[in-house]
Formats: structure tokens, C-alpha cells, sequence
């Protein structure tokens, strides 16, 4: 393995895409802040669960809470502001509320748009690079089950799954085919790594692929793209896939071989643990390595995991780490003129 990125410094590394939602998303960028200071995270907001769900129905705005996660992640800024990002109210109305959430809401109330104001919140905490909503539009995600059965709002989809009992066949944004962010779509084609983050398949990543210009620009982008896999499967989204599944329901949803490499977990999950998971309907993720070079994407395998608090986790550290050398490894040689 080559270290010879760890000697460039982070103004000079290469620019890297990270396209998600949810604590896949945020984790990524905590360990990729080590390496490039070069970094545009595409921000899914199509989430209406929780106070995220409160402020979308009171206020009729773009989801605030995984963008939040992320500039949390990329954040410089004093420990207290840190602190006053990540606080939730814990009594009265505004109970379970994150006040990171309402300043977000305050700002789309005084800018003209909701990127605008997660733009001037990544000012007034520093950030390294830029966090970027796929689109100012305010969406709802539906999912189509393969019982023909419908649901409306991503908050409802892990419900309704366990309810039907069968796979998601697909999902779709509401109102359809809203307009991509010009920024977002200039950084994709503008990178050196697209990198579509770990998370939940259907409802933090897939979502920004629905929206208009993002697939074709990752398609169209000379950037090496990567899938970073997760290491369980997910219940309520998906129980009992593969590693093919999984990128199966990538390509179907945007276009075939939208990416070329996926990165998955090679640390050994401990028996107790993976019996743990197994009574919550999660288990490791199988590594179908033949079904994947069918779909023309290549498996590398790596420790980018670990465990804390008995839950198997991606390490941000580990994470960037192997990203890094994997761009070092397949990146096309730059032009000496």
C-alpha cells in the first residue's frame, strides 16, 4: 500500500464528492477532513421523520437535519458552537427539537433559498469545503413494494415494509424530476472521486440520484467512482441483500455501471455481535463477487470498519484511509502540461 498521498497537504488533495445522507454521509466526511480540505458533500432532503419532519410540515422547507450532520462533520469552529449545533431540547414544545435544525430554519427565512443558508451556517462554523442540499426543492420520497403497494414519506417506508413483508421495487421523488443544484452538478463534474457514501440504499442515497442532472453528471463525470457498500444489511429497507443487490438497486434507479468500484468491509464481524444483529433482522452484508463482475463493478475489500459500543460501524478514520490510497491506486495520470 502506498502513503504517499499522507504527505500532500489537505489545501492540495484531490477533490472529492461525497454524495448521501443520514450518519453514512457525516461519517465519511469526518475521516476525508484529514486528508483534502477539497471536499463537496451532496446532501439528500427528502427526509420528514422526527423534528426534521416537525420543521418540514410547519415551515414547508428542504430537510435540515442530514445536512446539519454534516456540517457538524466538517465543522472548525469553537467546541461551544459544536456544542450548541448538536443540542436537542429535552422538555416543553420544543422537545426533541435540534437547535442546529432551527438555525437552519431561521436562515432559509432570511436568505433567498435554502442553499443560501447552509451556506452562510457553513460560514459561521468554518467548515472544511462545502455541504451542498442535491436540490432546494421541497420532495417527499414514495416507495413502490413488490406487492404493488405504496407509501408516501420516508418516515413511513421502514414501517410499511415490515407490514407488506416483501422488497422495495423502487422509489421515487414527489414532485418528480426536481431541478439539481447548479453547484451540485458543477462539483460532480468537476472531481477527481465521486464517492456515494454508506447509508440507507433507498432512502439516503437513491434519493439523490432521483433528482434531475445528478445521475447523468456522475455518469458524464471522468472522476473514479466508488460505492462504499454497507457492512449489515438494514432492517425495514433491506433484509437479506448482497452486495449486488445493492448496486442493482443503484443502476436501477439512475443508469448501468454509473460507478465501477465498490468498496466493501473486510474486518471479521465477532459471532456475538452478528447474533445480536441476526435478532434485530440485520446480518453481515454477502460479498457476491461474481454477480457484481456481472454488473461490471469490481469488489476491493478492506478493514473499514470497527466496533463501538457493540455496533459494527464504518471508521472514519480507516474509511478515508483506504479512500485515499484507492484513488492513489486507479486515478488517471495527470498531464505534465
Amino acid at each position: 500500500m502506498s502513503h504517499y498521498l499522507y504527505h500532500i497537504p489537505p489545501e492540495k488533495g484531490p477533490k472529492v464528492v461525497g454524495i448521501g445522507g443520514g450518519t453514512g454521509l457525516s461519517t465519511l466526511l469526518r475521516g476525508l477532513k484529514l486528508y483534502t480540505r477539497n471536499i463537496t458533500a451532496i446532501v439528500t432532503v427528502a427526509d420528514d421523520g422526527g423534528s426534521t419532519g416537525m420543521l418540514r410540515q410547519d415551515l414547508g422547507m428542504a430537510a435540515p437535519g442530514d445536512i446539519r450532520n454534516c456540517l457538524q462533520s466538517l465543522a472548525n469552529c469553537e467546541p461551544l458552537m459544536a456544542q450548541l449545533m448538536a443540542y436537542r431540547f429535552s422538555d416543553g414544545s420544543l422537545a426533541g427539537q435540534s437547535l442546529g435544525n432551527l438555525l437552519l430554519a431561521a436562515l432559509n427565512d432570511i436568505m433567498p433559498s435554502f442553499d443560501k443558508a447552509v451556506a452562510g451556517l457553513s460560514k459561521v462554523l468554518a467548515i472544511t469545503g462545502r455541504v451542498l442540499p442535491v436540490t432546494n426543492e421541497n420532495v417527499q420520497l414514495e416507495a413502490t413494494f413488490e406487492n404493488g403497494a405504496t407509501v408516501l414519506g420516508e418516515s413511513h417506508i421502514f414501517y410499511c415494509k415490515k407490514e407488506q413483508d416483501c422488497r422495495i421495487r423502487s422509489v421515487r421523488l414527489l414532485p418528480e424530476h426536481p431541478r439539481a443544484l447548479d453547484a451540485a452538478v458543477e462539483a460532480i463534474l468537476d472531481a477527481d472521486m465521486i464517492v456515494l457514501a454508506p447509508g440507507s440504499l433507498y432512502t439516503s442515497i437513491i434519493p439523490n440520484l432521483l433528482v434531475d442532472g445528478i445521475a447523468d453528471a456522475i455518469r458524464d463525470s471522468k472522476a473514479v467512482k466508488l460505492y462504499v457498500c454497507n457492512v449489515m444489511t438494514q432492517e425495514g429497507e433491506t433484509e437479506g441483500y448482497t452486495v449486488s443487490d445493492h448496486i442493482q438497486a443503484l443502476f436501477s434507479h439512475s443508469y448501468p455501471q454509473l460507478f465501477r468500484l465498490c468498496l466493501t468491509n473486510s474486518m471479521p464481524i465477532p459471532e456475538c455481535i452478528a447474533r445480536r444483529y441476526a435478532q434485530e433482522g440485520a446480518e453481515p452484508i454477502c460479498h457476491d463477487t461474481e454477480k457484481c463482475r456481472a454488473l461490471g463493478v469490481e469488489l476491493i475489500e478492506r478493514p473499514v470498519a470497527s466496533l463501538e459500543n457493540g455496533l459494527v460501524r464504518h471508521n472514519p478514520g480507516h474509511l478515508a484511509h483506504e479512500l485515499m490510497t484507492i484513488y492513489e491506486e486507479y486515478a488517471s495520470p495527470k498531464d505534465p502540461t
